[in-house]
């Protein structure tokens, strides 16, 4: 009996989860009430699993984010080149703002982002970990290939994770001054020599 009381707790949990997150990647920001609508719940049993909706939105966040790493990393499984593979990383988020749909879920995420990252700072850099491992393995490898030379991959990682941050939520709200691809370009050009690399058409010295 515990142990289904257990089960029914961890899926109701889950379901309301899946709901902020729907409509996250469908009209950005959201109220309690919606939420409970979109996941079939009463209200207190919202209140049951989450104290507020700030806590919540950080469940939402690391399922978001876990599960994009997950799916770009399958995407890269035929690249064998690291750096290739680190540039794919790099460069995807910005891309995504190419498409006309993403521009509300985009505002809501990294707004919510920054706000949390100040009420809860150990939980957030516990959501972007898979992040930070993501690109700390492809520098790690390109590294022992000689093709780059990171200082501290671990923290490299998470200097250019939160640098692409900051690129994503400037163009999630600005008006393009370039082309998509050319500012995803740009930036992938700059964390490149940061990490000891050449970018195509560069002379060295």
């Amino acid at each position: 009996m515990v142990r289904r009381s257990r089960s029914r707790s961890l899926e109701q949990a889950r379901t309301i989860i899946e709901a902020g997150r729907r409509l996250i990647e469908r009209k950005g920001d959201f109220t309690t009430q919606e939420l409970v609508k979109e996941a079939g719940v009463a209200l207190q049993t919202f209140y049951r699993y989450f104290e507020s909706k700030d806590q919540l939105l950080v469940a939402v966040l690391e399922d978001l984010i876990g599960s994009q790493t997950r799916a770009r990393e399958a995407q890269a499984a035929e690249i064998s080149d690291p750096v290739a593979r680190l540039r794919f990383y790099v460069t995807w988020p910005l891309r995504t703002l190419g498409q006309p749909d993403a521009v509300g879920a985009a505002r809501s995420i990294t707004a919510d982002h920054w706000r949390l990252q100040q009420l809860f700072p150990d939980d957030m850099a516990h959501v972007d970990r898979p992040l930070v491992e993501l690109i700390e393995r492809s520098l790690a490898e390109a590294q022992a290939l000689g093709a780059l030379s990171p200082g501290d991959p671990e923290h490299d990682a998470w200097l250019i994770i939160e640098l692409v941050r900051s690129v994503y939520h400037h163009y999630a709200f600005a008006s393009l001054d370039r082309s998509i691809d050319e500012i995803a370009d740009q930036l992938w050009s700059f964390c490149l020599r940061a990490v000891g690399g050449m970018p195509e058409g560069s002379v060295d010295d």
